[in-house]
């Protein structure tokens, strides 16, 4: 009897927490987002994603050679990012910094790791913040995707950026691709 009203609340916890992330995913959907700064920022930073995008497909492929290519590319990129351009306020353009600098350091430890596992640990912290960087910047014209894998980084769980809700699996590859959840979208014009 315990089992049967225990099973029965956690159907109905998941019920509810997938009805509320089906209404929020709707309502960020609908919202279109303004991405005001100089394009010279957004065609740096437009390289920069398109080099994260091949370092997800490299980690998908589980192939170590496309990861450290992709990684030491992104990194070059976020390096670069014309900073300077954004007209913001002195202490989100810190913020702004800081989070580059992270990432950057991120990817100098993802370069250095060996094992696929640490690789995407670091892969894990680099989605998180430019998640984070694209929230305050934006990307022009573009739709950010924003995954997940609950059973990723040994049950941990594990984000990670598309530019599609196609899904693909960084942490498993192509064996979870039911492990996958669009859990935020963010849209800009």
């Amino acid at each position: 009897m315990r089992f049967i009203a225990a099973a029965l609340l956690v159907i109905s916890i998941a019920a509810c927490q997938s009805s509320g992330r089906q209404e929020a995913e709707e309502k960020i959907d609908s919202t279109v987002l303004q991405a005001p700064y100089a394009t010279v920022f957004y065609d740096s930073l437009q390289l920069a994603m398109e080099s994260y995008y091949s370092l997800t497909e490299g980690f998908t492929q589980a192939n170590i050679t496309y990861i450290d290519k992709y990684s030491s590319e992104l990194k070059l990129h976020l390096d670069s990012l014309p900073l300077n351009t954004l007209q913001m306020d002195s202490g989100r353009l810190a913020n702004v910094r800081n989070q580059v600098t992270s990432m950057s350091a991120e990817l100098s430890g993802l370069a250095g790791e060996k094992a696929l596992e640490e690789k995407r640990a670091a892969f894990d912290m680099v989605s998180g913040l430019l998640f984070d960087l694209i929230k305050v910047t934006g990307v022009k014209g573009k739709t950010i995707y924003r995954q997940y894998c609950p059973m990723a980084l040994k049950d941990a769980g594990g984000y990670w950026l598309s530019n599609s809700s196609k899904k693909i699996n960084p942490y498993f590859g192509n064996d979870m691709l039911g492990c996958v959840e669009v859990t935020d979208s963010l849209k800009f014009n």
